[in-house]
């Protein structure tokens, strides 16, 4: 089976992890993905005077894409092709196939997302939440959470064992969530002189108000990612309780959980259903329940290892590329 998947662009992380990654395990499965490369990203310009200009280039190459298509045997369309807009996806071969893994449907009210479920024959999405939501509008809805490759991500013996580090990593996007609780890191680090904060992003945090020397950033890169998750003691994931938030699915906290980290994170969404999966991580909501949450961590290795423990063997039985390749490819041939 030959599959054309339509993506966001090389940068975009829910390109990498809900498409490219599945492209080994699933050719081994008997489907081919040919991602469908563009010179443009989904998401436009910053500057608006460049937008009409982003906006014709990208969906000249994207029209010639959907001719394309018509010679693969499905079509996958991982979010819409141009940022908060219905356009070209009617224009591929079908059966077509739309992959969600953020809430896009509170963009511009959501009716470009439902133009495009509506003219899917099946929709993927990451979480039960947005399967909810999507339910009312495709004939056919799945859930299929974002893999990790566990034998990319998996645990190692910390070289130093000294200082404890507490981990955050993502795209400067999320940075509002992760400002939120600049008061509790500052208590904590403020409690525990051992303590350290890194985060790894495309772009530095600003966090005015803790000593530099206390905190650090790292430029993300795909080869240094796992290795910089793997040198934390314990991964952190705050949330706002909103809806934006309750369609994320997790894939900061399953990183974490992955490489053996026990986590902090808002009970948010697909946070909160993965919290109750086993004993991995804990819950915090507010200051002080954060403050909490984390000074036990900091106090106990024994509890450390063992959240961790708990989080690994989450993922791998029920988040791992090799759990989920077959899935997806149940989803890509059943349709």
């Amino acid at each position: 089976m030959k599959v054309a998947a339509f993506t966001g662009g090389r940068d975009v992380p829910s390109a990498r992890f809900r498409v490219r990654q599945y492209i080994k395990p699933l050719a081994d499965l008997g489907i081919a993905i040919t991602e469908m490369p563009t010179s443009t990203s989904v998401y436009p310009p910053a500057a608006n005077w460049q937008r009409p200009g982003w906006a014709a280039k990208r969906l000249a190459e994207l029209g010639w894409q959907a001719i394309r298509s018509h010679g693969f045997d499905r079509v996958l369309l991982q979010r819409e092709m141009l940022s908060s807009l219905a356009t070209l996806e009617g224009l591929t071969k079908r059966p077509r196939l739309l992959d969600v893994d953020d809430a896009i449907h509170l963009l511009r009210d959501g009716r470009f997302a439902r133009r495009i479920a509506e003219a899917c024959d099946r929709v993927i999405c990451g979480n039960a939440w947005l399967a909810d939501v999507y339910s009312g509008w495709a004939r056919d809805v799945a859930i299929l959470p974002t893999g990790v490759d566990a034998d990319r991500y998996h645990p190692v013996e910390k070289t130093q064992t000294d200082r404890l580090v507490i981990g955050w990593i993502g795209t400067a996007a999320n940075f509002p969530y992760l400002e939120s609780i600049e008061p509790v890191l500052k208590i904590i680090l403020a409690r525990h002189a051992d303590v350290d904060v890194r985060i790894v992003s495309n772009a530095s945090p600003a966090f005015p108000n803790i000593d530099p020397s206390r905190w650090s950033f790292g430029k993300w890169s795909e080869p240094r990612e796992v290795a910089e998750i793997q040198a934390t003691d314990i991964g952190i994931m705050p949330l706002a309780d909103t809806d934006w938030a309750r369609g994320k699915c997790s894939f900061k906290m399953l990183q974490y959980m992955a490489c053996g980290k026990p986590v902090v994170v808002s009970p948010i969404g697909m946070n909160a259903d993965v919290l109750a999966m086993d004993a991995l991580g804990i819950g915090a909501r507010g200051i002080d329940e954060w403050v909490d949450a984390i000074d036990l961590l900091v106090a106990s290795h024994t509890e450390r290892s063992r959240l961790g423990r708990g989080g690994r063997a989450v993922v791998e039985r029920a988040f791992s590329l090799s759990i989920l390749a077959p899935q997806l490819a149940h989803h890509l041939r059943d349709v």
